[in-house]
């Protein structure tokens, strides 16, 4: 505490003036009780500079030789004073910290931040010192609070006044500290509370600590059942996109397509063959590579259940069985492909940096961009999937295949060449969700079998050959199961999302939504 009342009464009193060499240079060297004075002058005139230096102190990545200071950062070695480029000498030594230095140092940056032209370090400063108050902050807390002008930061720094004040001998500033900690919805404010509470002996204030406490929780709560809610919403649309292309193949021909899983594990790998390309010969647009594997992953996919389609299966139409051990066969051959040209273990796919981070909505509740993105990515994929089938000449046929094969054959529809066409369709998706997995998870091998069961489910529950009951079974799918999984446990959740299903088909054997035509009515 002592420390904070010495950085504090030193900025309280300070305007801020450059860092000079002189200064650098006593800090870095001498005796210890010498140091800390010269830092303390640095800190009372300090800016952004003497900042940035006392953080390279803190980090180790100062060295000395004679009287000239090297800052090393990003494999770069400059002057702390001017910023100007040096070369570091061999001999160069490390500046040496001991303990009571390396706790001056954090002490007197903590303080600083608090009043640099940063405004995330502002705010990260506050949230430092709401975590922990102490009452020798509370000045520099209401300094920095009237010289803040971001709503954020005041909003923390208010909420770090209160927290000292919790700890105030007034009654009554404590109770204020209370009601206003009431609306930090926070689980470190939550601690604050309870630890206050335990030991506080007015009843009013007690009260008022109850009641603080319980809004803390319910603002927790809320921000869990969103982070559930997105969590449903993110898997629905993973198993929509996993379930789309197969929504058509076996809609449309009726295929058990055990292999769909191994064409999207096809997509996740083009996309790790592309991320190599951009890394080795394209590294300046390396955060560019997703765009172009999105369809190369289609293409890739597609060509395979082309390949599939016109060499195995068009032989197999209407016996389910054979074609079920037919493309688990198929599915077998493609594992043990992609095992000899990759390897058997997982490789890694990197996140472009505008997929890296998240999105945070409130202290606890945070939405991560690649799960955001994905959603967003599926419901691209879902629009374009449905203009195409109800929009263009090609999903007519298909349609008109889907519903009545024998007319659709007597009307002139070549229905060799759409079979082909729509399987390749469904199998380009499965490239398209193999990519995105590639973003959130592992690449390997067996990616597809652990997918290829809820597929068949969402297929199955929404309808066969529905595309709207697809989506419909798939969102919720997710949010049932993960709703679940909060009270039950994962395995639990998944046992009853099963035996679910299985009540539902038998009641309901059509789906969700039943299929439309004559050969439905056959």
């Amino acid at each position: 505490m002592t420390r904070w009342v010495l950085w504090i009464g030193l900025l309280l009193a300070s305007s801020a003036h450059a860092l000079t060499a002189e200064q650098a240079l006593a800090i870095a060297r001498g005796e210890t009780d010498a140091r800390i004075e010269a830092l303390g002058q640095a800190v009372a005139e300090g800016d952004d500079k003497t900042a940035a230096y006392l953080q390279a102190l803190a980090d180790e990545a100062v060295k000395i030789k004679e009287t000239q200071l090297f800052v090393l950062r990003d494999d770069k070695v400059t002057d702390p004073v001017t910023g100007a480029a040096l070369n570091l000498p061999d001999d160069a030594e490390d500046v040496m910290l001991n303990n009571r230095l390396r706790g001056e140092l954090d002490t007197a940056l903590a303080a600083m931040r608090l009043f640099s032209t940063d405004v995330q370090q502002r705010l990260q400063s506050a949230q430092a010192l709401l975590k922990e108050p102490q009452a020798a902050q509370r000045a520099l807390v209401e300094k920095a609070l009237a010289a803040e002008n971001d709503p954020a930061v005041r909003a923390v720094l208010q909420q770090a006044l209160a927290a000292v004040d919790l700890s105030s001998p007034e009654a009554a500033q404590r109770r204020a500290a209370a009601q206003v900690l009431a609306a930090s919805a926070q689980p470190d404010v939550l601690l604050l509370l309870n630890q206050q509470l335990a030991q506080e002996e007015d009843v009013s204030v007690k009260s008022a600590l109850k009641i603080a406490i319980e809004q803390v929780k319910r603002g927790l709560q809320l921000g869990e059942n969103l982070g559930t809610l997105f969590t449903g919403l993110s898997l629905g649309s993973i198993l929509l996109l996993v379930a789309l292309g197969l929504a058509i193949t076996y809609g449309l021909m009726g295929v058990i397509n055990m292999a769909h899983g191994e064409l999207m594990m096809i997509g996740a790998y083009a996309t790790y063959v592309v991320q190599g390309l951009f890394r080795s010969h394209l590294p300046g647009l390396f955060d560019y590579y997703l765009l172009a594997a999105v369809p190369v992953a289609f293409a890739a996919s597609a060509l395979v259940g082309a390949l599939m389609e016109r060499t195995i299966l068009k032989h197999l139409y209407g016996r389910p069985l054979e074609t079920l051990l037919a493309t688990w066969g198929i599915s077998l051959i493609l594992m043990q492909a992609v095992r000899s040209l990759f390897g058997a273990q997982n490789v890694g796919v990197e996140n472009p940096s505008w997929m890296s981070g998240s999105i945070q909505l409130m202290s606890n509740l945070q939405l991560p961009w690649n799960r955001v993105l994905i959603i967003g990515f599926a419901a691209a994929v879902l629009l374009g999937m449905s203009l195409l089938i109800a929009k263009t000449r090609l999903g007519l046929f298909v349609r008109g295949v889907t519903q009545n094969r024998p007319m659709a054959s007597c009307m002139g529809i070549n229905t060799a060449r759409i079979d082909t066409y729509a399987f390749a369709l469904g199998s380009g998706i499965a490239g398209l969700a193999g990519c995105a997995l590639s973003q959130i998870g592992n690449v390997g091998p067996d990616l597809g079998q652990n997918y290829i069961v809820d597929a068949f489910m969402v297929v199955v529950l929404g309808g066969v050959g529905q595309l709207a009951g697809t989506v419909y079974a798939a969102l919720g799918l997710g949010l049932v199961n993960k709703l679940l999984e909060g009270w039950t446990g994962a395995v639990l959740a998944k046992i009853a999302v099963l035996v679910f299903i299985i009540v539902f088909i038998q009641k309901r054997p059509q789906g969700i939504f039943a299929m439309k035509g004559r050969s439905a009515e056959a």
